[in-house]
C-alpha cells in the first residue's frame, strides 16, 4: 500500500531534511528537527504525492489516505493527551501547506481547527481563561471562513472595528472574554448569511476542508504569479502538514515569533527577529500590532522603546539561542525559525533556509567558510547567480541633497527612485508604460505579489522587519521600507500625507532600504565598489570554473564594465550599432542610397576612420584579451528613415531627390526582413562593405600593438552563413585586407576568422563549415528564432500561455531550449572538432548570462560564454557552479 502520510514529533520522525521533494520543506525539516531532538509539536504530514494525485483526478484523494490520516491524527492525540473533537479536553490542529521551494505567504493556512461551539468551552475550562478560548476561535472563524469557505477577509475586519468602537476600545487586546463571545456569534451569523449555511460545527468536516483549501491552494493566482516569477514547477506540487497547535495567546507568558539566525539583510552574525507576547504567529507579521525586537542589541538599533525578548523571558531567549545554534550547525546555513512559546515552554514551529538579500548572501556563505561551516567549493554553490545583479544596484550618493519625507524599518537594501502608485494593479499598468514605480500600500498581501514584482521599490506604513512586504522584497532583492508609521496613505484619494507634505499618484519619491528613509524627488544614485566579501567569493569561483566569461560590448562604456566585471574578453562587438551615430548615420545612408560601386566605396571611406576608432578604443581597454568582431549584421533599410521628414533630410544630406530615397525604401522594403537580405548575404552582394570594415579592424590592431607593445588578435566574425561557400567568399575578402594591411604597416598580427552559427543548416553543416572556420560562436538568439518558427518580438503575446499549458517550460529567448535549439548546438561542436579538434566554441546570445543556459553550455564543453557586461559575474558564478555540480552528479 503507496504510504501517503508521515508522522513526526516526541523525538522521532518517519521523514527527514533529505525528503523535501515528498514532505515539502516545512514538513521535511519538522521531522528532521523532531529527530535532532528540537521541541516540535507533534503531527503529520501528507505527501506532495497527493497533490499530484489529487489535480490529475478531478480533485479527488487517493484510496487509502482517509485512513492514514485517522491514524496518524490518533498518534498524536495519544502524545499530546487530548483528542480531537472531545468537549472537554479538546485537540486542536493547524493545516498548513509546504511546497519543496519556499513560497512564503503564496499558499493557504488554518490555525485553531478543531473549535466549534462545544469545544470552545473545553478549551476555556483547560486553560482556564475564557477570553483566550474565544479570542481563538473567533481567529479560526475568520481564518477558515476566508481560506476554506470563500467569504471576504474584510468583512470580518469590519465587524471586528465595529465592535471596537462600540465598545471603545483600540487595540483587539483591549476586547474582554465576552466581546469575543459577542464577535464569534457575529462572525457566524454574517458566515451564514454570506453562505446561505452555518458555520461547520464537525471537526473532522473541518480538517478535510482545510486540506482540501491548502491542496487547491497550490493553483491560486498569487501561487502561479509566484511560481513563474521564481521557476518554480507546477508538477512540484504541494504537501500538507497538520500540526498540533500551541499557543501563543494564552496569558503574559506566552508569546510568538519569528528569528533569524543571522541578519537577513547584512548577512551580520547577530541574532535577529521580532516577537509578541500574548498573541498568534500571524500577528507578528500582518502589522496588527508593532512587534518587538528579540534582542536588546536590535531594540537599540532600531530605537525602539519596547521591551526585548532577551529583557522580558530572558531564560527562554537563552533556549532560543541555543536552538539557533544547534540548528545552524546542523543545517550549515541562516535559518528562518518560527516560535511560540506557551506557559513557559518553547516550541519550534518551522525552520527553513532564510531568504536574504544577496549581499547578505555573499557575506553569509564567506563568513561561514572563516568559521568552518563551509569550504569554499559548498560557499560558492551557496549564492544564486540570478541574485548578483542586486548587488549591482545602486546606493543613493551620501552628498546628493535629500528631503527625507518620513522614516520607517529597512527592510530590503538598496535605493529606488520612482512614480508612487497605491495598488499593485496600477503598478503593473504604470510599469508596462515604461514608467518607473514605488507601490505604497498600507501593508502588502500575497495578491499584491504582481505589482512588487514590478515596482522599483515597496514602501508600507504597517509592520515589522520579518512582515508580507520585508520578506518578499528581500527575496525579489526589491528596496523596501515598511512600517513608515508617520505616513498615512489615502486610497480613495490616492496619495499620502506626512504631517503638512501630501504626495499624489504619480509624484516621484525615493526610497533608502539601507536606513528606512523616505524621500520626496529624485536622489542621485552611485554604484556600489564590488570588493570585500564579494571580491572573496568572486576569486573562489574563478578558482573553480573552467569556462571563460565574455563580454557583448561595443562601446568603451560598456567594455570599461565588462572588464570590471571580470570579463575575459569580448565575445560579441556588433559593429551595426557603430552607424547610428549622428556623426555616421549620414555616411551611411549615402553608401546605402549610392547606385554603383564606386558610389559605395566613397561613403565607405568616410566612415572607414569612425570605425578604425571604434576598435581603437576596444581594443585598448581590452589589453590583449580575445575581441570578437561581427560584420555588418542587420538589412539595410534599418538605417533609412520612414517618416517624409527625414527622408527629405537624407535627400538633401546625400545630394539625391526625396524620390530616389522613397524608391530605395520601397526597394529594402521585405516582409520577412529577419530572414531577409542581412548577415553575410550583405557582404556577398556588397563585399565592399565588409572589405571596409575588416580594413578597421586590423589597422586598429596593428595600432594598439605598436602602442602599447601588446599584441591584439582580433577575431573577425561572419554572420548568418548557411554553410562553407559563404564563409569561404568572406574569408578570401578579409585575408586580401589583411595581407595589403601587414605590407602597408609593415606589421604582421596573428587574427583569427569564424562564424556565428545562428541557422539550423549551419549546425547541421558544421563539420564542412569547420575546414574554414576558427572559431564558433553560437547566436542563440536567431537560433531559437529560426529553429523553433517563432519571433522574439512577436512571441510575447502567447509565450505565457504556452508556458502555462506546458508547451514550453520556460521562456525559450530568456532560458535555452535545451532539447531543440540545444541539440543542434551539441551537433555543431561535436562536428566542428571532428573536423578541427582545436576549434573554438563559444555563445553569445543573450542566454550567455541565464545560469540554466551556461550549465548546458558547461555540459556541451564550449570554451567561453558572452552576455551583457551586468551578467558577467552572474555568468562567471553559474559557470562555477556549473563544474561543481558535474562533479556531484
Amino acid at each position: 500500500m503507496t504510504k501517503w502520510v508521515y508522522t513526526f514529533g516526541d523525538g522521532k520522525a518517519e521523514g527527514s531534511a533529505e525528503m523535501r521533494n515528498l514532505l515539502g520543506g516545512k514538513g521535511a525539516n519538522l521531522a528532521e528537527m523532531s529527530r535532532i531532538g528540537v521541541p516540535v509539536p507533534p503531527g503529520f504530514t501528507i505527501s506532495t504525492e497527493v497533490c499530484t494525485h489529487y489535480y490529475r483526478n478531478g480533485d479527488t484523494y487517493p484510496a487509502g489516505l482517509t485512513d492514514q490520516v485517522e491514524e496518524a491524527l490518533k498518534g498524536v492525540e495519544a502524545t499530546i493527551g487530548a483528542s480531537f473533537g472531545d468537549p472537554v479536553n479538546p485537540l486542536l490542529v493547524s493545516v498548513r501547506s509546504g511546497a519543496r521551494a519556499s513560497m512564503p505567504g503564496m499558499m493557504d493556512t488554518v490555525l485553531n481547527l478543531g473549535l466549534n461551539d462545544i469545544t470552545v468551552e473545553g478549551l476555556a475550562k483547560r486553560a482556564n481563561d475564557e477570553r483566550f478560548a474565544y479570542d481563538s476561535y473567533r481567529r479560526f472563524i475568520q481564518m477558515y471562513s476566508d481560506v476554506v469557505l470563500g467569504v471576504e477577509h474584510h468583512l470580518f475586519e469590519d465587524i471586528l472595528d465595529e465592535t471596537k468602537r462600540d465598545v471603545g476600545v483600540a487595540q483587539d487586546t483591549d476586547l474582554s472574554a465576552s466581546d469575543w463571545k459577542g464577535l464569534v456569534e457575529r462572525y457566524k451569523a454574517m458566515v451564514e448569511a454570506e453562505l446561505g449555511r452555518p458555520f461547520p460545527q464537525d471537526v473532522h468536516d473541518q480538517m478535510w476542508g482545510a486540506i482540501g483549501a491548502v491542496f487547491g491552494s497550490w493553483m491560486n493566482q498569487r501561487a502561479i504569479t509566484y511560481r513563474r516569477l521564481h521557476s518554480i514547477p507546477e508538477s512540484w506540487g504541494t504537501a500538507v502538514t497538520v500540526q498540533s497547535m500551541v499557543f501563543g495567546n494564552m496569558g503574559e507568558d506566552c508569546a510568538t515569533g519569528v528569528a533569524f539566525t543571522r541578519d537577513p539583510s547584512t548577512g551580520e552574525n547577530a541574532f535577529y527577529g521580532e516577537y509578541l507576547v500574548n498573541a498568534q504567529g500571524e500577528d507578528v507579521v500582518a502589522g496588527i500590532r508593532t512587534p518587538q525586537h528579540l534582542t536588546i542589541k536590535g531594540k537599540e538599533k532600531h530605537g525602539s522603546s519596547l521591551p526585548s525578548m532577551q529583557e522580558v523571558m530572558p531564560t527562554l531567549f537563552d533556549d532560543l539561542v541555543k536552538i539557533r545554534g544547534i540548528l545552524e550547525a546542523h543545517y550549515k546555513d541562516m535559518q528562518d525559525m518560527e516560535f511560540t512559546i506557551q506557559q513557559g515552554k518553547l516550541w519550534m514551529l518551522q525552520t527553513r533556509n532564510g531568504k536574504r538579500t544577496v549581499a547578505a548572501s555573499v557575506k553569509i556563505a564567506v563568513d561561514m567558510v572563516g568559521e568552518g561551516l563551509l569550504t569554499k567549493e559548498e560557499a560558492v554553490l551557496r549564492v544564486e547567480p540570478q541574485q548578483l545583479d542586486q548587488l549591482l544596484h545602486p546606493t543613493l550618493d551620501p552628498k546628493a541633497p535629500r528631503i527625507v519625507l518620513a522614516k520607517g524599518l529597512p527592510a530590503s537594501p538598496g535605493a529606488a527612485s520612482g512614480r508612487v502608485v497605491f495598488t499593485a494593479a496600477e503598478a503593473e499598468v504604470w510599469a508596462k508604460r515604461g514608467e518607473a514605480v514605488i507601490l505604497a500600500r498600507t501593508e502588502t498581501s500575497p495578491e499584491d505579489i504582481g505589482g512588487m514584482h514590478v515596482a522599483e521599490g515597496v514602501l508600507t506604513t504597517r509592520g515589522g522587519m520579518t512582515s508580507h512586504a520585508a520578506v518578499v522584497a528581500r527575496g525579489m532583492g526589491t528596496p523596501c521600507v515598511a512600517g513608515a508609521g508617520e505616513i498615512r496613505i489615502d486610497y480613495k484619494a490616492k496619495e499620502l500625507r506626512v504631517r503638512d507634505s501630501v504626495v499624489k499618484e504619480g509624484d516621484v519619491i525615493t526610497l533608502d532600504g539601507s536606513t528606512g528613509e523616505v524621500m520626496l524627488g529624485k536622489v542621485p544614485t552611485i554604484r556600489p565598489e564590488l570588493t570585500g566579501d564579494f571580491a572573496a567569493l568572486m576569486s573562489w569561483v574563478d578558482e573553480v570554473r573552467t569556462m571563460k566569461v565574455r563580454a557583448n560590448a561595443e562601446t568603451p562604456l560598456d567594455a570599461e564594465v565588462a572588464r570590471r566585471f571580470g570579463a575575459e574578453g569580448i565575445g560579441l562587438c556588433r559593429t551595426e550599432h557603430m552607424f547610428f551615430d549622428p556623426a555616421r548615420i549620414i555616411s551611411m545612408r549615402e553608401m546605402i542610397l549610392a547606385r554603383n560601386e564606386q558610389g559605395r566605396r566613397a561613403a565607405l571611406a568616410k566612415l572607414l576612420p569612425f570605425q578604425r576608432k571604434d576598435f581603437v578604443d576596444l581594443f585598448t581597454i581590452m589589453k590583449g584579451l580575445p575581441v570578437t568582431v561581427r560584420l555588418l549584421d542587420p538589412p539595410l533599410h534599418e538605417f533609412l528613415p520612414n517618416s517624409e521628414a527625414e527622408q527629405e533630410e537624407v535627400a538633401a544630406a546625400s545630394g539625391v531627390d526625396v524620390a530616389t530615397v522613397k524608391a530605395t525604401v520601397a526597394l529594402l522594403h521585405e516582409t520577412n526582413p529577419m530572414l531577409g537580405h542581412r548577415g553575410c548575404r550583405l557582404g556577398v552582394t556588397y563585399p565592399e562593405i565588409y572589405e571596409m570594415q575588416a580594413r578597421a579592424i586590423l589597422e586598429a590592431a596593428v595600432e594598439v600593438s605598436k602602442a602599447s607593445g601588446v599584441t591584439v588578435v582580433p577575431e573577425i566574425m561572419i554572420p548568418l552563413i548557411m554553410g562553407k561557400i559563404e564563409l569561404d567568399m568572406m574569408k578570401a575578402v578579409v585575408d586580401a585586407v589583411a595581407a595589403d594591411v601587414f605590407a602597408t604597416t609593415g606589421m604582421t598580427l596573428v587574427y583569427q576568422v569564424g562564424t556565428m552559427i545562428e541557422l539550423p543548416r549551419a549546425a547541421l553543416r558544421a563539420g564542412d563549415i569547420a575546414q574554414s572556420a576558427e572559431f564558433f560562436s553560437f547566436g542563440t538568439n536567431d537560433l531559437t528564432q529560426t529553429t523553433m518558427g517563432m519571433s522574439r518580438d512577436d512571441a510575447g503575446n502567447f509565450l505565457e500561455i504556452y508556458r502555462q499549458k506546458g508547451v514550453v517550460d520556460a521562456d525559450p529567448f530568456a532560458t535555452l531550449d535545451q532539447d531543440g535549439v540545444g541539440e543542434l548546438v551539441k551537433i555543431a561542436a561535436e562536428r566542428g572538432r571532428a573536423t578541427r579538434p582545436d576549434i573554438k566554441l563559444g555563445i553569445c546570445g543573450e542566454h550567455g548570462g541565464d545560469p540554466a543556459s551556461v550549465a548546458f553550455c558547461q555540459s556541451v564543453g564550449l570554451d567561453y560564454v558572452s552576455c551583457s557586461p551586468y551578467r558577467v559575474p552572474i555568468a562567471r558564478l553559474a559557470a562555477a557552479q556549473a563544474v561543481l555540480k558535474q562533479k556531484r552528479a
